[in-house]
């Protein structure tokens, strides 16, 4: 599934809507809190898993979006306003997202070794 529409509706949620016509919306701080970058959620590589510290200084400007680019045809990269650029939201990710963000459910990176 493609996205035909990405906007930010009421400066906290972003909305998807998609080539079905169905609609994703999320709200911007729980993308943020769930980035999925390896600064944000950690990653394993060569067997040793590095898990991140929990920001210590939240801003408001962590949950506001400066930009959104689409990567290949798969996902959205977006630039959050304090500077932080590098987590990638498939559209799989972003699905899962949705499906989670009602429970406020963080995602699972326990596979990490």
């Amino acid at each position: 599934m493609q996205p035909k529409q990405i906007k930010i509706a009421d400066k906290d949620k972003l909305v998807i809507k998609w080539n079905d016509d169905s609609e994703t919306t999320l709200s911007l701080k729980y993308m943020r809190d769930e980035c999925p970058c390896a600064g944000c959620k950690g990653e394993t590589i060569l067997l040793r898993t590095y898990r991140p510290p929990k920001p210590q200084v939240l801003s408001p400007e962590m949950y506001k979006v400066k930009s959104i680019e689409v990567v290949g045809g798969y996902a959205i990269q977006i630039s959050w306003k304090d500077g932080h650029n590098t987590g990638i939201y498939s559209w799989d990710y972003i699905r899962q997202l949705e499906k989670d963000q009602g429970e406020n459910k963080s995602q699972n990176y326990k596979p990490l070794l």
